[in-house]
Protein backbone atom coordinates (compact mmCIF):
# COMPACT_ATOMS: atom_id res chain seq x y z
CA UNK A 1 0.00 0.00 0.00
CA UNK A 2 1.29 3.46 -0.95
CA UNK A 3 1.37 5.77 2.07
CA UNK A 4 2.98 8.70 0.26
CA UNK A 5 1.08 11.98 0.21
CA UNK A 6 -0.30 13.26 -3.06
CA UNK A 7 0.87 16.58 -4.47
CA UNK A 8 -2.20 18.40 -3.15
CA UNK A 9 -1.78 16.81 0.27
CA UNK A 10 1.87 17.89 0.44
CA UNK A 11 0.87 21.45 -0.44
CA UNK A 12 -1.80 21.39 2.27
CA UNK A 13 0.67 20.10 4.85
CA UNK A 14 3.27 22.71 3.93
CA UNK A 15 0.77 25.58 4.07
CA UNK A 16 -0.69 24.53 7.44
CA UNK A 17 2.75 23.90 8.93
CA UNK A 18 3.85 27.35 7.77
CA UNK A 19 0.70 28.97 9.17
CA UNK A 20 1.23 27.40 12.60
CA UNK A 21 4.94 28.24 12.62
CA UNK A 22 4.22 31.86 11.75
CA UNK A 23 1.18 32.43 13.96
CA UNK A 24 1.44 30.07 16.91
CA UNK A 25 4.51 30.73 18.99
CA UNK A 26 4.10 29.98 22.68
CA UNK A 27 3.76 33.64 23.69
CA UNK A 28 1.40 34.36 20.81
CA UNK A 29 -0.85 31.52 21.97
CA UNK A 30 -0.99 32.98 25.46
CA UNK A 31 -2.15 36.21 23.89
CA UNK A 32 -4.91 34.42 21.97
CA UNK A 33 -6.11 32.76 25.19
CA UNK A 34 -6.29 36.18 26.87
CA UNK A 35 -8.77 37.49 24.27
CA UNK A 36 -12.44 37.83 25.39
CA UNK A 37 -13.57 34.53 23.83
CA UNK A 38 -10.38 32.65 24.76
CA UNK A 39 -9.24 32.39 21.12
CA UNK A 40 -8.45 34.60 18.14
CA UNK A 41 -11.07 35.76 15.64
CA UNK A 42 -8.21 36.92 13.40
CA UNK A 43 -6.85 33.35 13.30
CA UNK A 44 -10.33 32.05 12.52
CA UNK A 45 -10.56 34.42 9.56
CA UNK A 46 -7.13 33.23 8.41
CA UNK A 47 -8.29 29.60 8.62
CA UNK A 48 -11.27 30.52 6.44
CA UNK A 49 -9.06 32.31 3.89
CA UNK A 50 -6.85 29.24 3.56
CA UNK A 51 -9.85 26.94 3.11
CA UNK A 52 -9.32 25.01 6.34
CA UNK A 53 -12.86 25.62 7.60
CA UNK A 54 -14.36 24.15 4.44
CA UNK A 55 -11.84 21.33 4.09
CA UNK A 56 -14.00 18.38 5.30
CA UNK A 57 -17.19 19.36 3.46
CA UNK A 58 -18.34 18.41 -0.02
CA UNK A 59 -18.13 20.92 -2.82
CA UNK A 60 -21.95 20.94 -3.01
CA UNK A 61 -22.01 22.19 0.60
CA UNK A 62 -19.45 24.92 -0.05
CA UNK A 63 -16.38 22.92 0.97
CA UNK A 64 -13.33 21.39 -0.70
CA UNK A 65 -14.09 17.68 -0.41
CA UNK A 66 -11.15 16.81 1.82
CA UNK A 67 -11.03 13.37 3.39
CA UNK A 68 -9.72 11.88 6.61
CA UNK A 69 -6.08 12.16 5.50
CA UNK A 70 -6.36 15.89 4.82
CA UNK A 71 -8.07 16.44 8.17
CA UNK A 72 -5.33 14.43 9.92
CA UNK A 73 -2.64 16.63 8.35
CA UNK A 74 -4.36 19.75 9.67
CA UNK A 75 -5.00 18.31 13.12
CA UNK A 76 -1.42 17.10 13.58
CA UNK A 77 -0.19 20.61 12.81
CA UNK A 78 -2.78 22.04 15.20
CA UNK A 79 -1.48 19.66 17.88
CA UNK A 80 2.06 20.92 17.44
CA UNK A 81 0.83 24.49 17.82
CA UNK A 82 -1.70 23.83 20.61
CA UNK A 83 -4.35 25.66 18.58
CA UNK A 84 -7.18 27.00 20.78
CA UNK A 85 -9.66 28.02 18.07
CA UNK A 86 -12.94 26.00 17.88
CA UNK A 87 -11.99 23.93 14.85
CA UNK A 88 -12.95 20.58 16.32
CA UNK A 89 -16.24 21.78 17.83
CA UNK A 90 -17.48 23.92 14.93
CA UNK A 91 -16.04 22.21 11.84
CA UNK A 92 -15.46 18.55 12.69
CA UNK A 93 -18.37 18.02 15.10
CA UNK A 94 -21.17 20.49 14.36
CA UNK A 95 -20.27 21.02 10.71
CA UNK A 96 -20.17 17.32 9.87
CA UNK A 97 -23.50 16.71 11.63
CA UNK A 98 -25.09 19.58 9.73
CA UNK A 99 -23.75 18.18 6.48
CA UNK A 100 -25.18 14.75 7.34
CA UNK A 101 -28.54 16.49 7.89
CA UNK A 102 -28.41 18.22 4.53
CA UNK A 103 -28.15 21.71 6.05
CA UNK A 104 -26.03 23.02 3.17
CA UNK A 105 -26.69 26.71 3.87
CA UNK A 106 -25.39 26.45 7.45
CA UNK A 107 -22.42 24.34 6.37
CA UNK A 108 -21.54 26.96 3.77
CA UNK A 109 -21.57 29.67 6.45
CA UNK A 110 -19.24 27.59 8.64
CA UNK A 111 -16.88 27.06 5.71
CA UNK A 112 -16.82 30.82 5.09
CA UNK A 113 -16.07 31.58 8.73
CA UNK A 114 -19.45 33.28 9.22
CA UNK A 115 -21.00 30.86 11.71
CA UNK A 116 -19.83 29.23 14.93
CA UNK A 117 -21.63 26.09 16.05
CA UNK A 118 -21.27 23.55 18.84
CA UNK A 119 -22.69 20.14 19.69
CA UNK A 120 -24.34 19.80 23.11
CA UNK A 121 -24.60 16.11 23.95
CA UNK A 122 -22.78 15.37 27.25
CA UNK A 123 -24.83 15.31 30.44
CA UNK A 124 -23.47 15.01 33.97
CA UNK A 125 -24.65 11.43 34.36
CA UNK A 126 -23.96 10.20 30.82
CA UNK A 127 -20.20 9.71 30.87
CA UNK A 128 -19.14 8.63 27.37
CA UNK A 129 -22.46 6.99 26.43
CA UNK A 130 -24.07 8.96 23.59
CA UNK A 131 -27.30 7.06 24.16
CA UNK A 132 -27.70 8.19 27.77
CA UNK A 133 -29.87 11.29 27.24
CA UNK A 134 -32.22 12.81 29.81
CA UNK A 135 -32.86 16.15 28.06
CA UNK A 136 -36.42 16.08 26.73
CA UNK A 137 -37.97 17.42 23.54
CA UNK A 138 -41.70 18.10 23.58
CA UNK A 139 -43.74 18.84 20.42
CA UNK A 140 -44.87 22.47 20.11
CA UNK A 141 -46.90 23.17 16.96
CA UNK A 142 -44.56 22.75 14.00
CA UNK A 143 -41.50 22.74 16.23
CA UNK A 144 -40.21 21.47 19.56
CA UNK A 145 -39.28 22.75 23.00
CA UNK A 146 -36.24 21.44 24.87
CA UNK A 147 -35.77 21.09 28.61
CA UNK A 148 -32.58 19.86 30.27
CA UNK A 149 -28.92 20.63 30.90
CA UNK A 150 -25.81 19.84 28.85
CA UNK A 151 -22.29 19.89 30.26
CA UNK A 152 -18.79 20.36 28.82
CA UNK A 153 -20.09 21.75 25.53
CA UNK A 154 -16.86 22.46 23.64
CA UNK A 155 -16.74 26.20 22.84
CA UNK A 156 -20.42 26.36 23.68
CA UNK A 157 -20.00 29.83 25.18
CA UNK A 158 -19.12 31.41 21.82
CA UNK A 159 -21.30 29.30 19.50
CA UNK A 160 -24.15 31.00 17.67
CA UNK A 161 -26.00 27.77 16.85
CA UNK A 162 -26.26 24.69 19.05
CA UNK A 163 -26.92 21.12 17.94
CA UNK A 164 -28.58 19.50 20.94
CA UNK A 165 -29.37 15.84 21.53
CA UNK A 166 -32.71 15.30 23.25
CA UNK A 167 -35.09 12.45 23.84
CA UNK A 168 -38.45 12.42 22.08
CA UNK A 169 -39.53 9.04 23.43
CA UNK A 170 -38.46 5.91 25.34
CA UNK A 171 -36.36 5.56 28.49
CA UNK A 172 -33.23 7.54 29.31
CA UNK A 173 -30.70 4.95 28.10
CA UNK A 174 -32.57 3.46 25.12
CA UNK A 175 -30.92 3.73 21.71
CA UNK A 176 -34.21 4.69 20.11
CA UNK A 177 -36.07 7.94 20.64
CA UNK A 178 -33.08 10.31 20.36
CA UNK A 179 -33.22 13.36 18.11
CA UNK A 180 -30.86 16.18 17.23
CA UNK A 181 -32.22 19.72 17.41
CA UNK A 182 -30.96 23.06 16.17
CA UNK A 183 -31.17 25.86 18.71
CA UNK A 184 -30.14 29.50 18.39
CA UNK A 185 -27.76 30.34 21.23
CA UNK A 186 -29.76 33.48 22.02
CA UNK A 187 -33.14 31.71 21.96
CA UNK A 188 -35.53 32.13 24.93
CA UNK A 189 -34.80 29.71 27.76
CA UNK A 190 -31.07 29.26 26.98
CA UNK A 191 -28.67 29.94 29.86
CA UNK A 192 -24.93 29.46 29.27
CA UNK A 193 -22.01 29.45 31.68
CA UNK A 194 -18.61 29.29 30.01
CA UNK A 195 -15.25 28.44 31.55
CA UNK A 196 -11.68 27.70 30.54
CA UNK A 197 -10.64 24.07 30.57
CA UNK A 198 -7.32 22.81 31.93
CA UNK A 199 -5.74 22.69 28.48
CA UNK A 200 -6.56 26.27 27.51
CA UNK A 201 -9.69 25.45 25.51
CA UNK A 202 -13.22 26.62 26.34
CA UNK A 203 -16.36 24.74 27.37
CA UNK A 204 -19.79 25.64 28.70
CA UNK A 205 -22.67 24.29 30.73
CA UNK A 206 -25.92 25.09 28.96
CA UNK A 207 -29.42 24.92 30.44
CA UNK A 208 -32.55 24.73 28.30
CA UNK A 209 -35.93 25.70 29.76
CA UNK A 210 -38.70 25.02 27.24
CA UNK A 211 -36.43 26.39 24.53
CA UNK A 212 -37.81 26.54 20.97
CA UNK A 213 -35.92 24.24 18.61
CA UNK A 214 -36.02 22.74 15.14
CA UNK A 215 -35.31 19.06 14.63
CA UNK A 216 -32.72 18.16 12.00
CA UNK A 217 -33.29 15.00 10.01
CA UNK A 218 -30.73 12.38 9.04
CA UNK A 219 -30.98 9.75 6.33
CA UNK A 220 -30.55 7.04 8.97
CA UNK A 221 -30.78 6.65 12.72
CA UNK A 222 -29.75 9.79 14.64
CA UNK A 223 -27.69 7.94 17.24
CA UNK A 224 -25.88 5.90 14.58
CA UNK A 225 -25.05 9.16 12.78
CA UNK A 226 -23.74 10.67 16.01
CA UNK A 227 -21.56 7.62 16.59
CA UNK A 228 -20.16 7.75 13.06
CA UNK A 229 -19.27 11.44 13.36
CA UNK A 230 -17.80 10.80 16.82
CA UNK A 231 -15.54 8.07 15.40
CA UNK A 232 -14.35 10.46 12.69
CA UNK A 233 -13.62 13.10 15.33
CA UNK A 234 -11.69 10.58 17.45
CA UNK A 235 -9.55 9.77 14.40
CA UNK A 236 -8.84 13.49 14.03
CA UNK A 237 -8.02 13.73 17.75
CA UNK A 238 -5.55 10.86 17.36
CA UNK A 239 -3.76 12.87 14.67
CA UNK A 240 -3.74 15.94 16.91
CA UNK A 241 -2.32 13.83 19.74
CA UNK A 242 0.56 12.73 17.51
CA UNK A 243 1.39 16.38 16.92
CA UNK A 244 1.30 17.03 20.67
CA UNK A 245 3.48 14.01 21.47
CA UNK A 246 5.98 14.81 18.71
CA UNK A 247 6.38 18.29 20.15
CA UNK A 248 6.84 16.98 23.71
CA UNK A 249 9.51 14.58 22.49
CA UNK A 250 11.31 17.28 20.49
CA UNK A 251 11.25 19.73 23.42
CA UNK A 252 12.64 17.06 25.73
CA UNK A 253 15.45 15.99 23.40
CA UNK A 254 16.44 19.64 22.94
CA UNK A 255 16.46 20.11 26.72
CA UNK A 256 18.68 17.05 27.19
CA UNK A 257 21.15 18.54 24.74
CA UNK A 258 21.33 21.93 26.46
CA UNK A 259 20.87 21.24 30.20
CA UNK A 260 24.24 20.65 31.83
CA UNK A 261 25.15 18.84 35.02
CA UNK A 262 28.63 17.98 36.30
CA UNK A 263 30.00 19.94 33.35
CA UNK A 264 28.25 17.76 30.73
CA UNK A 265 24.96 17.92 28.82
CA UNK A 266 22.64 15.49 30.59
CA UNK A 267 21.80 13.98 27.20
CA UNK A 268 25.24 12.37 27.22
CA UNK A 269 24.20 10.07 30.07
CA UNK A 270 23.21 6.74 28.58
CA UNK A 271 20.27 6.08 30.90
CA UNK A 272 18.62 9.33 29.76
CA UNK A 273 19.31 8.47 26.13
CA UNK A 274 17.48 5.18 26.64
CA UNK A 275 14.48 6.98 28.10
CA UNK A 276 14.39 9.39 25.17
CA UNK A 277 14.47 6.42 22.78
CA UNK A 278 11.58 4.79 24.66
CA UNK A 279 9.62 8.02 24.19
CA UNK A 280 10.34 7.90 20.46
CA UNK A 281 9.18 4.28 20.22
CA UNK A 282 5.91 5.21 21.97
CA UNK A 283 5.51 8.14 19.56
CA UNK A 284 5.93 5.92 16.50
CA UNK A 285 3.48 3.38 17.90
CA UNK A 286 0.96 6.18 18.34
CA UNK A 287 1.67 7.51 14.85
CA UNK A 288 1.01 4.13 13.23
CA UNK A 289 -2.27 3.68 15.10
CA UNK A 290 -3.35 7.23 14.27
CA UNK A 291 -2.79 6.39 10.61
CA UNK A 292 -4.87 3.24 11.08
CA UNK A 293 -7.69 5.30 12.60
CA UNK A 294 -7.47 7.76 9.70
CA UNK A 295 -7.77 4.97 7.14
CA UNK A 296 -10.71 3.39 9.00
CA UNK A 297 -12.62 6.62 9.73
CA UNK A 298 -14.77 6.22 6.63
CA UNK A 299 -15.44 2.48 7.07
CA UNK A 300 -19.11 1.69 6.39
CA UNK A 301 -19.19 -1.29 8.78
CA UNK A 302 -19.95 0.39 12.10
CA UNK A 303 -18.55 -2.44 14.25
CA UNK A 304 -15.29 -2.72 12.33
CA UNK A 305 -14.88 1.05 12.35
CA UNK A 306 -15.59 1.33 16.07
CA UNK A 307 -13.12 -1.46 16.89
CA UNK A 308 -10.36 0.20 14.84
CA UNK A 309 -11.00 3.65 16.27
CA UNK A 310 -11.06 2.32 19.82
CA UNK A 311 -7.83 0.37 19.30
CA UNK A 312 -6.17 3.56 18.11
CA UNK A 313 -7.53 5.54 21.06
CA UNK A 314 -6.09 2.96 23.47
CA UNK A 315 -2.60 3.30 22.00
CA UNK A 316 -2.86 7.09 21.83
CA UNK A 317 -3.80 7.23 25.50
CA UNK A 318 -1.00 4.92 26.59
CA UNK A 319 1.68 6.57 24.44
CA UNK A 320 0.57 10.05 25.41
CA UNK A 321 0.70 9.27 29.11
CA UNK A 322 4.15 7.65 28.82
CA UNK A 323 5.64 10.46 26.74
CA UNK A 324 4.13 13.16 28.91
CA UNK A 325 5.26 11.65 32.18
CA UNK A 326 8.76 10.98 30.89
CA UNK A 327 9.04 14.51 29.50
CA UNK A 328 8.06 15.99 32.86
CA UNK A 329 10.46 13.73 34.76
CA UNK A 330 13.39 14.49 32.46
CA UNK A 331 12.79 18.23 32.73
CA UNK A 332 12.39 18.34 36.48
CA UNK A 333 10.46 21.13 38.19
CA UNK A 334 10.56 23.53 35.25
CA UNK A 335 8.08 21.34 33.36
CA UNK A 336 5.31 22.13 35.86
CA UNK A 337 5.51 25.92 35.59
CA UNK A 338 2.95 27.94 33.62
CA UNK A 339 5.78 29.91 32.02
CA UNK A 340 7.23 26.82 30.30
CA UNK A 341 5.53 25.27 27.28
CA UNK A 342 5.98 21.57 28.04
CA UNK A 343 3.34 21.44 30.77
CA UNK A 344 0.77 22.96 28.40
CA UNK A 345 1.36 20.15 25.90
CA UNK A 346 1.00 17.55 28.65
CA UNK A 347 -2.30 19.12 29.75
CA UNK A 348 -3.65 19.00 26.21
CA UNK A 349 -2.54 15.40 25.85
CA UNK A 350 -4.29 14.50 29.09
CA UNK A 351 -7.52 16.11 27.90
CA UNK A 352 -7.34 14.32 24.55
CA UNK A 353 -6.98 11.00 26.37
CA UNK A 354 -10.21 11.65 28.27
CA UNK A 355 -12.26 13.03 25.37
CA UNK A 356 -14.84 10.58 24.02
CA UNK A 357 -13.55 7.85 26.32
CA UNK A 358 -10.18 7.11 27.87
CA UNK A 359 -7.88 4.16 27.17
CA UNK A 360 -9.63 1.85 29.65
CA UNK A 361 -13.05 2.61 28.18
CA UNK A 362 -11.89 1.97 24.62
CA UNK A 363 -10.01 -1.18 25.59
CA UNK A 364 -13.31 -2.57 26.85
CA UNK A 365 -14.97 -1.55 23.58
CA UNK A 366 -12.25 -3.33 21.58
CA UNK A 367 -12.77 -6.52 23.61
CA UNK A 368 -16.54 -6.32 23.14
CA UNK A 369 -16.24 -5.65 19.41
CA UNK A 370 -13.87 -8.57 18.91
CA UNK A 371 -16.24 -10.91 20.71
CA UNK A 372 -19.06 -9.74 18.40
CA UNK A 373 -16.98 -9.76 15.21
Amino acid sequence: MDFDLSGDQRLLKESVDRLIADRYGFEARRGFMAEPEGWSRANWARFAEQGLLGLPFSEEAGGFGGGAVEIALVMEAFGRGLVVEPYLSTVLLAGRLLEEAGEAALVGRIAAGELLAAVAHVERHSGWNLGDVATRAAPDGDGWRLSGTKSVVLHGDSAEQLLVTARTADAQRDRDGIGVFLVAADAPGVARRGAATQDGQRAAEIHFAKTPARQVAFAGDALATLERVRDQVIAALCAEAVGVMAKMHAITVDYLKTRKQFGRAIGEFQVLQHRAVDMYVALEQARSMALYATLMAGEADARARAAAISAAKVQIGRSGRHIGQEAVQLHGGIAMTMEYKLGHYFKRMTMIEEMFGNADEHLERVATAESIL
